[in-house]
C-alpha cells in the first residue's frame, strides 16, 4: 500500500521543513511548497490525500484557498495551520469546512495523529 501524499503549503521555511520531517517521519510522502498561487494547481495535479495549509500568507491567503480548493473536492481533509488562533479564524475555518485548525508548534506529533485519522476516514469514504 503506497503512503499517503500531504500537499504541505506554508511561506515559513523553518515551519515548513519541521513539518516536512515530521510527516515523512510517520510514513506520509510530502510536497511542500511556500505560496498559495501554486496550491490549487497541485491539489488538481498531485491529487493529495490531505492538504496542511497555513492561513497567513503573502499573495493568496489560505482561506481563499480553501474556498477554491472546497469548490474542487469539498471532501478533501483540509487542515487550517496558523502561529495565531482566535475566535473568528476558527469560525471562519469551520464555515469553510476544514478538517480542524492546527497551531504551530514544535511537537507536531497530537496533531499528526489527528490528521492521519481524519484522512483515513476520508480514504475509507471514497471508496
Amino acid at each position: 500500500m503506497p503512503n499517503k501524499k500531504i500537499l504541505l503549503v506554508d511561506d515559513e521555511v523553518d515551519f515548513r521543513e519541521l513539518a516536512k520531517a515530521r510527516l515523512e517521519a510517520n510514513g506520509y510522502d510530502v510536497i511542500a511548497i511556500s505560496n498559495g498561487k501554486d496550491a490549487i494547481k497541485h491539489v488538481l495535479e498531485d491529487k493529495p490525500d490531505g492538504v496542511l495549509l497555513d492561513i497567513m500568507m503573502p499573495g493568496i491567503d489560505g482561506l481563499s484557498i480553501l474556498k477554491e480548493i472546497r469548490a474542487k473536492d469539498p471532501n478533501l481533509p483540509v487542515f487550517l495551520i496558523t502561529a495565531f488562533s482566535n475566535t473568528e479564524r476558527r469560525e471562519i475555518a469551520r464555515k469553510f469546512n476544514a478538517s480542524e485548525f492546527i497551531l504551530k508548534t514544535d511537537d507536531l506529533q497530537a496533531e499528526i495523529a489527528n490528521m492521519t485519522t481524519l484522512i483515513d476516514i476520508a480514504s475509507k469514504q471514497k471508496k
